[in-house]
């Protein structure tokens, strides 16, 4: 036997040297004659077929375990969360209506009337008033946005005019309404606490001052009326949230303390939805698409004006306690990304127009429902047809 080839093969990365070993064969050994000329052709056919066996047993020796160099510049921003690590729910449901972060608004409401009570020596009557309008301006900045926490403050402007041109006014809150107005401008916050991954508890605070005032004639600050509310809750899913709460609002007019109750919800569908926080508010949602919102409910609006400070009858003035509920139908849609514009219209039902005199203390009282403190003056604000127009930044 006789070395008469030999090659090197990879394995695992380390080249080998493999020696192949063949028989130096005899043309008698198998039969054959010594070779002649005429044989030749035999000859070389017989070489052609080694040549290929040699070279199928060479590549069939090739090892095949070899792979090729991972790439692993895929795994850069691949972590590993930490297994300790708390998770908290976050605020929203799926769909929920966008929340407004800045928020420029105008408010019309139509012809309406009002009918006053006696007011000391004044009589009773009738006013009537074309139109009333105004500014609606506020804002919502998160101050701190983290999984574990999430805090905003805000301010708000509300401004409304009444249009009594044509007639002539009939006591001195119908005068001041038509050449005054009424205006409210406040400061709230609100703080989201995530307890873990389905409790939660949310704070809010106000804190308004709403009187006969333009800014050249300032109601003092110690007229600032405050509200507040907590709520206990729990995020059972990506689709629903509920909570209950307790608030000191000013919303029905004059200062309450009632239970809240909150609940955001969307259907399996998607296409429908709740968003209540009653009973400020309560509505339906219908989600026509991603940047297309319809609701359908009612809000609750109101709080405590000091008006008429000077007058000779109570230099201190009075309390008007207004509120008014507005059932409505509201159109949402974005008009350039994160820029959404607000479009609402419906019925605003007159709840609350009546006076309180706080002579000769001057204090805040409660009287909720159920107290028998009687009004300075007993009004019924009539309901009419209203719209809202608003351009709002709302929060991704």
């Amino acid at each position: 036997m006789e070395e008469i080839g030999s090659e090197k093969i990879t394995a695992g990365g380390m080249m080998v040297s493999s020696v192949i070993f063949f028989p130096r064969l005899k043309p008698w050994a198998i039969g054959l004659k010594p070779w002649a000329p005429e044989q030749k052709p035999y000859l070389f056919g017989s070489a052609f077929i080694l040549m290929l066996f040699l070279s199928s047993v060479s590549m069939a020796q090739t090892d095949t375990t070899i792979t090729e160099e991972e790439d692993f510049s895929m795994y850069e921003n691949l972590y590993f969360a930490d297994a300790g690590a708390k998770r908290f729910c976050t605020p929203k449901v799926f769909d929920l209506s966008p929340a407004k972060l800045i928020s420029f608004g105008y408010d019309h409401q139509g012809a309406f009337g009002i009918d006053y009570d006696t007011l000391g020596a004044v009589s009773s009557g009738h006013g009537h008033f074309n139109s009333a309008s105004g500014l609606r301006l506020g804002a919502n900045i998160p101050v701190i946005s983290k999984t574990n926490i999430v805090w905003q403050l805000g301010v708000n402007y509300v401004r409304t005019s009444f249009d009594g041109r044509g007639t002539t006014a009939i006591n001195v809150l119908d005068s001041t309404l038509r050449n005054n107005g009424l205006t409210t401008a406040g400061l709230n916050t609100t703080i989201f606490k995530p307890l873990g991954e389905e409790n939660f508890i949310i704070a809010q605070g106000a804190a308004d001052l709403s009187g006969d005032y333009h800014f050249d004639n300032f109601t003092p600050l110690k007229y600032m009326r405050y509200s507040a509310a907590i709520i206990f809750g729990k995020k059972k899913s990506d689709r629903k949230m509920i909570g209950f709460g307790l608030s000191r609002t000013y919303r029905a007019g004059d200062l309450n303390y009632i239970p809240v109750i909150l609940l955001n919800w969307t259907a399996p569908s998607r296409k429908w939805g709740v968003e209540m926080l009653a009973p400020a508010r309560v509505h339906i949602r219908k989600t026509l698409s991603a940047r297309n919102i319809l609701l359908f409910g009612y809000e609750l609006e109101g709080n405590s004006y000091r008006v008429l400070r000077g007058e000779a009858t109570n230099p201190l003035g009075y309390e008007l306690r207004r509120s008014e509920l507005r059932f409505r139908a509201v159109w949402e849609t974005s008009m350039y990304q994160f820029i959404w514009m607000s479009l609402q219209a419906g019925y605003r039902y007159g709840y609350s127009f009546n006076m309180d005199s706080f002579a000769p203390s001057d204090k805040e009282f409660f009287r909720g429902f159920l107290g028998d403190q009687p009004f300075a003056q007993e009004n019924e604000f009539k309901g009419t047809w209203y719209a809202q127009l608003s351009v709002n930044l709302v929060s991704p």
